[in-house]
């Protein structure tokens, strides 16, 4: 696109200036690198600096979204924008909006990279679900990481304990929220929406806490996993960055 002619936009700065508010970590350099990957691509003005319109804001910010909210590795949310990119009603508009729309199963097998047989094992042990006839974006995350984890010969039927334990910690969150929900106002339900993202963001921590802890107490060196706080995620990575510990996007790969 950098041979395109210059078009009215913003500049880099004052794209900076509408996403930080929403994205604090975004920088000059994440955007640069977003457009070197091929996520992006602004037009650019007779002098070569970049000029981003409305689409081009509204792009990064279901980029932003995706890696913050659903941990997806750039390959994934590239092949996402590509497949909105052929479909004239995606909406990318919104704020935090997402294009990302329910798979097939050929659809998940083919994105997480398994067959049939363990996609049928992963639903048996309730690891990944159906939703109707389909699958939410985040069943390909959980197969990806299931798939990581048996390279540690981790099998299907010993996650059983952590999806009893997400679903525990799901009611939790429910009835934290529940009171918001209760209210019928205007904003409940994205306020609830909020509460329950800050919530298990601490579930979250907790548990690094109380696994460096009990990781501590059997003689093994925890270095890798922080006591009482998660590693930041290295977006531009598509997953976690530092202390050795690989966050859920990198089990996707391939960022």
């Amino acid at each position: 696109m950098s041979a395109q002619p210059a078009r009215a936009g913003f500049g880099i700065g004052e794209v900076l200036a509408q996403l930080q508010g929403e994205f604090p970590d975004v920088s000059v350099s994440k955007i640069r690198f977003l457009e070197s990957e091929g996520l992006i691509q602004p037009a650019r003005s007779p002098s070569n600096y970049r000029r981003f319109g409305p689409a081009d804001v509204a792009r990064l910010r279901y980029i932003l979204t995706a890696q913050r909210d659903e941990y997806l590795p750039l390959r994934v949310i590239k092949d996402r924008l590509a497949a909105a990119d052929g479909d004239a009603e995606a909406d990318l508009e919104g704020p935090g909006g997402r294009a990302a729309r329910p798979l097939s199963r050929r659809e998940l097998l083919d994105a997480a990279g398994i067959d049939e047989s363990l996609l049928a094992e992963l639903e048996d042990f309730g690891l990944v679900r159906t939703s109707g006839r389909q699958y939410e974006p985040d069943a390909v995350t959980a197969a990806r990481i299931i798939v990581a984890l048996a390279e540690y010969g981790v099998q299907a039927r010993h996650l059983r304990a952590v999806r009893a334990a997400v679903e525990r910690e799901t009611a939790l969150i429910e009835q934290v929220v529940a009171p918001t929900l209760r209210q019928r106002s205007p904003g409940s339900r994205d306020r609830a929406a909020l509460t329950a993202r800050e919530v298990a963001v601490l579930c979250l921590q907790l548990h690094a806490s109380l696994m460096g802890d009990a990781l501590a107490e059997a003689g093994l060196d925890v270095a890798g996993l922080p006591a009482g706080q998660l590693p930041e995620p290295d977006r531009a990575a598509g997953g976690y960055a530092g202390n050795g510990f690989a966050g859920p996007a990198a089990a996707g790969s391939g960022a």
